[in-house]
């Protein structure tokens, strides 16, 4: 089991048709016209507006699935090969019909390896995303150097990486577990071009983000005693800049280790901000405005409805 250090140790509008003078062009013109309309009402006709939509509109039943509906391939990168971070498994959607993806790169948390967090690989992926789940250089390491593994490993993905060719490296997003959310927001601090960020339980000695200009979702767990909600994942979203696209979730009858196994509500709101902070998508909106209501999974959940440009 993992063990953590104890708190305080450290679409343009179409033109209009012209008048043709005779029978033969105003029919075809109106034809013109019709083809317009159909092409406007055809499904995918929205991925015009948005080109980093992917994947078909989303439902609750769809971002609660354990699987997207991208099929996804996976390939391991050996320590030995890369440097400032520990190698990792890249997931990754199996076609490229759409084009490219955003990415992900997640950190495990103190003393964790890879595995702690590697569900979210291919449930993320799955749902239109390359993703980077991480070891860290060693299990020690502190959330300032987790920061600086997570950006490492987001150079690695987009530029040197088998897999380089499926990333888009303007759509790039960073997660982590206890000291890796810690690092997390650590990478967004030093990186204020990534569009999201998702501490997990995060873990800091560093209270207060006020830096921050990346869209960021603070997840803590309501029986948290490693890191407690009052003491870190709480003052981490009230330090955020009000003017920042910004949310708290508190999962209800959870532990400082529950995003160390598959979990449907950090999913299914990790999934929504990603793909409406990093896709830019707007289909996304439903799931995080209005405000969740607390529930039988959420004890509480404060936030910025995503601000719209």
């Amino acid at each position: 089991m993992q063990q953590h250090l104890p708190s305080g140790t450290l679409p343009p509008r179409p033109s209009r048709p012209r008048r043709f003078r005779t029978v033969t062009g105003l029919a075809t013109a109106g034809a013109a016209t019709a083809g317009l309309l159909m092409t406007a009402l055809a499904p995918g006709a929205q991925a015009a507006d948005n080109p980093y939509e992917r994947g078909p509109a989303p439902t609750n039943a769809s971002i609660e699935a354990s699987r997207g509906p991208y099929a996804t391939s996976q390939t391991s990168v050996s320590s030995l090969l890369v440097s400032g971070f520990g190698g990792g498994t890249i997931h990754y959607p199996t076609s490229t019909a759409d084009g490219t993806f955003g990415a992900v790169v997640v950190s495990p948390g103190f003393t964790a390896y890879e595995s702690s967090i590697a569900w979210l690989g291919p449930r993320l992926a799955s749902q239109g995303f390359v993703v980077f789940t991480i070891d860290t250089i060693t299990t020690l390491d502190q959330p300032d150097s987790r920061g600086r593994q997570l950006l490492a490993a987001l150079d690695y993905l987009t530029q040197r990486s088998s897999v380089r060719a499926r990333v888009d490296a303007s759509r790039l997003g960073v997660m982590g577990h206890s000291m890796g959310g810690g690092g997390s927001l650590e990478a967004a601090k030093s990186r204020t071009s990534l569009k999201a960020a998702i501490p997990l339980t995060g873990w800091n000695t560093d209270k207060t983000w006020p830096e921050l200009r990346t869209p960021t979702l603070v997840v803590g767990a309501d029986g948290d005693t490693v890191a407690p909600v009052a003491t870190h994942s709480e003052p981490f979203y009230e330090s955020l800049p009000g003017s920042l696209d910004k949310a708290y979730l508190e999962l209800r009858g959870a532990s400082h280790f529950t995003p160390n196994t598959s979990n449907t509500t950090i999913a299914k709101y990790s999934i929504s901000w990603l793909k409406r902070f990093i896709d830019d998508d707007t289909r996304y909106e439903q799931f995080l405005c209005p405000l969740p209501a607390p529930s039988l999974t959420i004890a509480e959940y404060r936030g910025t409805c995503p601000h719209t440009a």
